[in-house]
């Protein structure tokens, strides 16, 4: 029998999310806090609903795309959140970036009430979501894995399990570790080169074959020469999921100190005034001190 899907959040990440999901599986129940949001998918695959309640009294299956866990908590269980009003069954997919401990905790209070949780984050930023080639990163139960994989291959092109519940965000916060601190070398490197006379965009041309050559670099590269700086993530973003990285490895002893020092990067952007901005915007800082532009 088919089921009822449900989709929270069309912030950057949900709104292409949310029509990918709804091209395969209409009738797509939607709610976000602006209204507007909704308004730009499709009027004959999705239904716009007032209010999470109501969202979660018709769905069996819904998906999250949220900014932060505290954000999370307050979807799944505050006044009239999804928690009282989903039917035992039901299950819970997590897209956003959450710490480990809330996917836990929410995880094991939702059983309690016999509804499922997925944590499901994602990797490939807004471009992947809008082309519909995100790679999912999920920890889930496997028979609860097994009935609903087929949603996430509507809205990716990749899609692994990693393990039971929580093993998802775990893999997401390695890979926002890597990336962040490939955003930050890539930028004191740039500047580097840059102050000792090289011309910033030959010497792109000749790192990006080689080992050097990256999707971050790649990225990096074309808002620094565009001065776009459009996020699909964000410094401020990106700060927090290496917070949720850092409380991680404490919870497990993990030395990261690299991890800590891209942290105050970020933290540095985004006093700067970057933090809305793309991640390569973390570049300014050494901008501010060259008295130049690197494009």
């Amino acid at each position: 029998m088919a089921k009822t899907l449900g989709f929270i959040g069309l912030g950057v990440m949900g709104l292409p999310m949310s029509d990918h999901l709804s091209q395969k599986y209409p009738g797509l129940l939607v709610y976000d806090v602006d209204k507007s949001r909704a308004q730009s998918l499709p009027e004959a695959q999705v239904q716009s609903l007032p209010d999470i309640a109501a969202l979660a009294r018709q769905a069996d299956v819904v998906f999250l795309s949220l900014p932060t866990s505290e954000v999370v908590r307050e979807v799944v269980f505050g006044a009239d959140g999804l928690a009282g009003h989903l039917k035992k069954g039901a299950v819970v997919v997590d897209t956003s970036t959450t710490e480990v401990s809330v996917v836990k905790e929410t995880a094991a209070e939702l059983e309690k009430r016999g509804i499922d949780f997925i944590d499901a984050p994602v990797s490939g930023g807004e471009k992947a979501a809008i082309g519909g080639t995100l790679s999912f990163m999920i920890g889930a139960k496997q028979n609860v894995f097994d009935e609903t994989k087929d949603y996430f291959h509507a809205m990716g092109a990749s899609v692994v399990r990693m393990g039971d519940i929580s093993a998802g965000q775990i893999a997401k916060a390695v890979n926002q570790m890597i990336v962040g601190a490939a955003f930050a070398v890539i930028a004191e490197a740039f500047a580097m080169g840059t102050k000792s006379g090289l011309d910033p965009k030959t010497l792109y041309d000749a790192i990006k074959g080689g080992w050097a050559g990256s999707k971050v670099l790649d990225v990096a590269a074309n808002d620094m020469f565009s001065r776009e700086f459009k996020p699909g993530g964000s410094v401020d973003i990106h700060w927090k999921d290496l917070g949720y990285a850092l409380s991680l490895s404490k919870d497990n002893d993990v030395p990261v100190p690299v991890t800590a020092i891209v942290h105050e990067i970020f933290k540095a952007a985004r006093a700067g005034g970057y933090g809305k901005e793309s991640q390569p915007a973390v570049v300014r800082l050494w901008e501010s001190l060259l008295g130049k532009e690197i494009r």
